[in-house]
């Protein structure tokens, strides 16, 4: 002993004895393929697992045992002797029956029990990479819950050290070696052959990677790896066939990780399924741009995203109940798990829309994590090959049960989604990407966005409600696109706007001509504070206001805060109210939902940078004529049928406009909020609408016998306050003046949160 301590190796010895036992289970294993005759008993009935099991917890103690990072003989003696690459042959022939999976556990432990970095070791990463290959080749197999684990043990190693994915590129001279081109594999290529041999100790130096050509030359040289001589072993001996890799490349290859995940994605077992798709949600987040190129350009990750959205999109029915979409439980990708038994609330179709709905929750949450290149290239796909080709001629087409399917499940999407990159690739789908102002020739640039836009004025009432309710949630959305799109392109040049001075009785004209009766804003009891913790007062806000000054009448886009609320409240005529008989139904309410409202659309707007003032008028083409654009078009002209139109069609029109109107746009506000603006010739706005919605209804009301009490009565049915009972005459009419009546009060309210906000520093 004395003299073995005196050799230079002096500082190995305490450590021996844990490699002797490492080399002694290796040398147990390859004993079994020398000495066995009976190669198809199954590998459970050997030590094989034993042994296997054991070197792991030796290479665990022994790592536990050093400092951090120091790798120790036992690991030394797994990479020098490529113990890696003989198991990894060894799972691929499956001998004994069951040898594979005994592989892909033992993989899968020592990448996750060992914590320092193995993968940048060629005689590590390449095995593996050879092993990922294996996986997903057929479905169903035994083996299918060990490979998934092994796949989703690497994608959690490249998540740690994303730099690592460049090992698992396959190079596409590959592709080209494998043609047989001799003057691929050059002498360089060589040279990192060995240079990557000569430390199998340290991590490989980047330029040290191996190219494919390179690799597929050392794995005809060396698939077999080279064991110690003591051990006498070789693989020849056993019924394995040892022959490299195919050298035919299969389409889609280079990305190998991702191919495997594809595969189990469509695994049977629900569990394997959501396993293989959570693998490729860590893979498409890595931020390594090459990664992310080959994981869009060579594999078929967008395919296999967008095919089975349209698979799934196309086995619903034909016709399902809007309410059903709508009110479907909250999906979750990984969660879809459904019991048409045990579901009380079943109705057909049922399975099939969670399905669907869970698989488009999946391409979202994937596409908001992953890498921008990308994410981009996902959501054109799904863009391209799902809403153009699948969605597009559903929405377009005439049978009015389709539209209005088609329609909920737009309108279902539309609230589901949450990635901006998707979500932006859904507004160019819906809206086309044009951004000058409209004319009334080119309002059919974008056929699927004409078409959307004239249901919002179907003959339908069903499909009408469904597609402004789209609408509304779609103008909800973070993206400034959407509402540029559909308004404030017509309104850049605010050439609605006649630009002249107002003299002094034309003032009075406005002022006085149609709000007769007008009360003043300070003795309102109704003016309240809007939430406790405002510090200022409704007083103190309206004595904020700016006087108007005869020389700068509203130049600024900024009229004195009360006439304009004054103009809304008093615009339905005292006979037509009939709020002010039933509690609850007060100017306050409006003022509380306006303030907290609009502070969530400035939240949604924050970033887009808009002005704080109208632009300036010698900055605007006055002269170009003006078109409000097809949006507002349908919508004005829905609002002045508002006493002609079923209730709820009337709810959803104004619903849409008041969403419109909490935009903190200079523009939005002065064209649909400022009854004072000084329309050019041949122009509307939304309060020049109401004013002619309110002559039609006061001529109206003097054809109409006890009108007022036939209209208190109908407030009171609507509020439940009142039974139903018999039929009541001009019941749409009636029920519309109520509609407009509460209309006129939330705008009035709206624009006097929005001057408040303005107005406070």
């Amino acid at each position: 002993m004395e003299l073995q301590w005196n050799q230079p190796r002096t500082k190995l010895a305490p450590s021996l004895p844990l490699q002797e036992d490492f080399v002694y289970h290796w040398k147990a294993i390859t004993h079994y393929y020398i000495e066995t005759s009976d190669d198809k008993a199954p590998v459970t009935d050997t030590n094989i697992p034993s042994h296997l099991e054991q070197m792991l917890d030796i290479l665990v103690q022994e790592e536990n045992e050093r400092e951090s990072g120091e790798t120790g003989p036992c690991m030394e003696y797994l990479l020098h002797h490529k113990i890696l690459e003989t198991l990894y042959t060894l799972g691929k022939a499956d001998c004994p029956p069951g040898m594979k999976q005994q592989v892909l556990a033992f993989y899968t432990k020592l990448l996750g029990r060992i914590r320092q970095p193995l993968l940048p070791h060629i005689n590590v990463h390449r095995p593996v990479q050879k092993l990922i290959r294996l996986c997903g080749e057929v479905l169903a197999t035994p083996t299918e819950n060990e490979e998934i684990q092994f796949l989703c043990i690497v994608c959690a190693k490249l998540k740690q050290d994303p730099y690592l994915v460049n090992f698992f590129l396959e190079n596409k001279l590959k592709a080209m070696a494998s043609k047989g081109s001799a003057s691929v594999i050059t002498e360089d290529m060589l040279k990192g052959q060995d240079s990557l041999t000569r430390d199998t100790g340290q991590p490989i130096q980047t330029e040290e990677i191996p190219t494919a050509a390179g690799a597929e030359q050392m794995e005809k040289e060396d698939d077999l790896p080279r064991q110690a001589d003591d051990l006498s072993f070789s693989l020849d001996e056993l019924n394995v066939t040892s022959s490299s890799e195919p050298s035919t490349i299969r389409p889609n290859q280079d990305y190998n990780l991702v191919n495997s995940l594809l595969n189990l994605t469509r695994s049977p077992d629900g569990r394997i399924a959501v396993k293989a798709c959570e693998g490729l949600m860590l893979l498409v987040s890595l931020p390594e741009p090459a990664a992310a190129k080959c994981l869009t350009q060579s594999t078929c990750l967008c395919e296999l995203l967008t095919d089975r959205l349209a698979t799934l999109y196309k086995a619903l029915p034909q016709s399902l109940d809007p309410l059903d979409i709508e009110t479907v439980e909250a999906i979750n990708w990984g969660l879809d798990s459904y019991s048409h038994k045990e579901d009380a609330s079943a109705f057909p179709g049922k399975r099939a829309l969670i399905s669907f709905l869970s698989w488009f929750d999946y391409c979202d949450q994937l596409i908001k994590e992953a890498q921008k290149t990308a994410a981009v290239a996902m959501a054109k796909a799904v863009r391209d090959r799902f809403f153009v080709d699948v969605m597009e001629p559903q929405l377009m087409q005439t049978s009015e049960i389709g539209i209005l399917t088609s329609t909920a499940l737009l309108h279902r999407i539309v609230r589901q989604v949450t990635s901006d990159v998707l979500l932006q690739e859904m507004v160019y789908f819906m809206l086309g990407e044009h951004r000058e102002p409209e004319t009334l020739t080119d309002i059919n640039r974008h056929p699927l966005r004409h078409r959307l836009i004239e249901h919002c004025d179907h003959i339908s009432d069903e499909i009408s409600i469904m597609t402004l309710r789209m609408f509304e949630h779609l103008l909800q959305k973070p993206n400034e696109h959407i509402l540029y799109n559909l308004v404030l392109r017509n309104l850049e040049e605010r050439n609605y706007m006649e630009y002249k001075p107002l003299c002094q009785e034309d003032k009075d004209v406005v002022e006085n001509g149609q709000i007769a009766g007008a009360v003043d804003l300070e003795e309102d009891p109704l003016f309240t504070d809007l939430s406790p913790d405002n510090t200022l007062s409704a007083q103190e806000w309206l004595s904020a206001s700016p006087p108007v000054s005869p020389e700068h009448p509203k130049n600024d886009g900024k009229t004195e805060v009360h006439k304009i609320v004054n103009s809304f409240l008093c615009l339905v005529p005292d006979e037509a109210k009939s709020s002010y008989h039933v509690e609850g139904t007060g100017y306050d309410t409006y003022l509380r939902d306006a303030h907290r409202q609009f502070r969530d659309y400035c939240a949604i707007c924050l970033r887009w940078e808009w002005p704080g003032s109208p632009r300036s008028l010698e900055k605007c083409n006055l002269e170009a004529s003006f078109f409000e654009g097809h949006f507002l078009k349908v919508l004005f002209e829905r609002m002045g049928r508002i006493l002609d139109q079923p209730y709820d069609v009337n709810l959803q029109v104004t619903s849409v406009l008041s969403k419109l109107s909490l935009f903190p746009h200079p523009h939005i506000h002065e064209y649909l909020l400022d009854p004072y603006v000084n329309l050019a010739s041949g122009c509307r706005s939304l309060f020049s609408v109401i004013v002619r919605v309110v002559g039609d209804l006061m001529v109206r009301i003097q054809r109409i016998p006890d009108f007022t009490p036939k209209l208190l009565l109908v407030r009171k049915r609507l509020l439940g306050l009142e039974p139903e009972g018999p039929i009541i005459d001009h019941m749409t009419l009636l029920e519309g003046v109520i509609v407009l009546e509460e209309f006129c009060k939330e705008l009035a309210a709206i624009a006097f949160v929005k001057y408040h906000a303005s107005s406070t520093p």
